[in-house]
């Protein structure tokens, strides 16, 4: 029986192959999110840092309908405001979210938007909107939520309503 000789180089390789699994592994979630946030890829949406200027076409209207949900475990009552409106491209608008914490302690959560069809939500762009930061919420506090929003004038003549729905998830802290 012939014994062959472990070379310095497979060492090398078996340690740097799990190592680099790892590195991957841990770098899809940021590179996920990037790819998401230029593709619209999940129903990812955009932000705008101001109220920049549109060409507003007052000939067109898209009715926008407003989702909500939680994650089990979540123990606040959340939805919107009004369920839809019917907005036209290059005007910004707000919608309100209620939330209200029915617990005897403080709960964290953030939520997570996603636009349907995955066509509309590169060009559905966010002013300001409670999804950026996690929120408190104190025993029996009720809260509203605001979001400010634009549909960009270039999105697909052929997409007449679009729905905007949040999923809030539960954080430790």
């Amino acid at each position: 029986m012939e014994r062959r000789k472990i070379t310095k180089g497979f060492w090398i390789k078996l340690i740097a192959a799990p190592i680099l699994m790892f590195g991957f592994a841990f770098a899809m979630v940021p590179l996920y999110d990037i790819l998401c946030e230029i593709t619209g890829f999940n129903g990812t949406t955009g932000t705008v840092d101001s109220e920049q200027q549109y060409e507003v076409d007052e000939n067109r209207l898209v009715e926008v309908s407003f989702f909500a949900s939680t994650m089990p475990g979540f123990p606040v009552q959340f939805g919107p405001k009004v369920t839809s409106m019917d907005v036209v491209p290059g005007k910004f608008y707000t919608a309100s979210y209620i939330a209200k914490n029915n617990t005897d302690f403080e709960v964290i959560g953030q939520a997570v938007p996603s636009v349907a069809p995955t066509d509309a939500a590169l060009y559905f762009k966010k002013l300001e909107c409670f999804c950026f930061t996690r929120q408190v919420f104190k025993p029996h506090e009720e809260v509203e939520m605001t979001l400010r929003f634009v549909i960009e004038p270039e999105m697909d003549m052929n997409i007449q309503d679009v729905s905007l729905s949040y999923n809030f998830f539960k954080l430790d802290s």
